[in-house]
């Protein structure tokens, strides 16, 4: 099946999931309004006598008080950091989107909201470091945003209101900032957490000021041969053209693919393994050899659409001896092969932004507060822990006892999408997708890309749209981001 038609196929089974969630909220929409019209203090239902504050039988009624609006205008502002921590297999990723709301970020704004510590997302000058895709979670994402403070004298990252900055009352200098981590826990959902957060200057963008960022991709060993997936990992260290390991998103104005990556690894999960495990060649007379998880670790300063899951796509290959490691070079040698083969990507739910580094940033994690909310984050995910690890054990004691039947492990590969080939066909023998320059000259002609005349008569290519969620920064919308996420 071609990248085009598994494409559609997400896209329609997107489109059902956002009608499904329509059809729920107008339900829930519907009977709270049922709910509402039975109530029998209910205004619909009131009579000349019965109304608030009118005398009826000697007895006077409760006067209803209409809830005065929040006056953000009279409250001090302070531009922060928040590191942010989701599980993200229930979401269809970080990013809000058009077409449903059933994403990180959504709920992250309800929250903001709700908690009142913004006023709207067009004015809280709102940065994400990266946004990652549908199943993909993250330990440490960071935001930057101007919330609401109780700090009323300058500091770090704080705009004082008009009548303060003018001679208004403020208070003494040091006053507690709100409780942040504890304000947005308490309405987030439980697999969305607040970590920590960090006052920063006002221009301070979790997106341009981020530093490095780094992924993690969790594999059992199977039938791989990891110390070769672990040598070929390292081809990708240093500054290459990674338009044949992505999705060129060409669409939303991404026209450069070179990225440098700084660090890749291959190393076992369990804490009590030997240093030189990975290099350990597999025992076929251990059974419990097969379940040894790995993770693959990579760490770059910026990353493109789908990146990291083809890069692992890659390394299975390798691990499946599939392919050689010399593919790997073979692909980021965009003069010889200058469009991408057809191949499908690894799947996304063992993906995880882990890291988002930052110069600068004083991070409060040490105050009371934030202690003790970490030690309620701790313990939630401490209890989904227990009940995955329990599950996964009693999958393991029934493969055990299919094994001690008879049945031989699979030496199939389940991390890739779709249908596995019965008969392997070389990756360079493969159609192949579009070029760069046929992309382009496609979104001129739809409008969504336009061209420029650059320097010295030279011809640019630059965005033409921005989507209605961007705010506030003028910068070149090179996706930079995690959309590995989607990776």
């Amino acid at each position: 099946m071609s990248e085009e038609l598994l494409q559609r196929v997400k896209e329609l089974e997107e489109e059902v999931d956002r009608l499904k969630d329509q059809l729920r909220l107008n339900g829930e929409q519907q009977q709270q309004q049922d709910e509402v019209k039975s109530r029998p203090d209910s205004t619909e239902g009131q009579t000349k006598e019965s109304k608030p504050g009118v005398t009826t039988g000697g007895k006077k009624t409760k006067k209803q008080t209409k809830q005065r609006p929040f006056d953000f205008s009279s409250q001090p502002r302070r531009h922060v950091a928040l590191r942010l921590a989701y599980l993200g297999w229930g979401y269809q990723g970080f990013a809000v989107q058009d077409n449903t709301d059933s994403t990180v970020e959504a709920r992250l704004f309800e929250a903001l909201l709700k908690t009142r510590l913004i006023q709207d997302r067009q004015t809280s000058n709102y940065h994400r470091c990266g946004r990652t895709d549908k199943g993909v979670s993250a330990f440490s994402q960071v935001i930057t945003i101007d919330l609401r403070s109780t700090q009323s004298s300058p500091g770090l990252g704080v705009t004082l209101p008009d009548q303060t900055q003018t001679g208004g009352t403020t208070t003494p200098a040091g006053r507690p900032e709100l409780p942040y981590l504890k304000m947005l826990n308490r309405v987030l959902p439980q697999d969305i957490r607040a970590l920590d957060w960090a006052p920063a200057d006002h221009g301070f963008s979790a997106r341009f000021d981020c530093q490095s960022r780094t992924y993690r991709y969790y594999f059992p060993r199977g039938a791989l041969d990891v110390p070769l997936m672990a040598a070929a990992a390292q081809r990708y260290v240093g500054t290459h053209d990674y338009r044949n390991l992505c999705k060129m998103d060409v669409g939303n104005g991404v026209l450069k693919f070179q990225r440098t990556i700084v660090a890749a690894s291959i190393r076992p999960v369990r804490q009590n393994a030997t240093p030189g495990d990975p290099d350990r060649p597999r025992d076929p007379d251990d059974p419990n050899d097969l379940y040894d998880l790995f993770v693959f670790e990579i760490k770059g300063l910026a990353f493109l659409y789908h990146q990291v899951r083809c890069m692992m796509a890659l390394l299975l290959l390798i691990g499946q001896k599939l392919e050689s490691p010399e593919i790997i070079d073979q692909l980021l040698d965009v003069g010889s092969n200058p469009r991408k083969p057809q191949y499908s990507m690894a799947v996304d739910f063992p993906l995880v932004l882990y890291g988002c580094d930052f110069q600068g940033l004083a991070w409060q994690g040490g105050s009371d507060s934030s202690e003790e909310e970490l030690q309620l984050v701790s313990a939630a995910l401490q209890q989904q822990w227990t009940r995955s690890a329990v599950e996964t054990q009693v999958l393991r004691g029934m493969l055990g006892g299919l094994e001690a039947m008879g049945a031989v492990p699979s030496k199939s590969c389940w991390l890739v999408e779709g249908s596995r080939q019965k008969n392997y066909r070389p990756l360079l023998e493969r159609p192949c997708c579009e070029s760069l320059e046929s992309r382009i000259e496609h979104f001129v002609k739809r409008g969504r890309l336009e061209r420029e005349e650059g320097e010295n008569g030279g011809e640019a290519v630059h965005r033409g749209k921005r989507s209605k969620h961007s705010h506030g920064s003028a910068q070149p919308s090179d996706k930079t981001i995690d959309e590995n996420v989607q990776n």
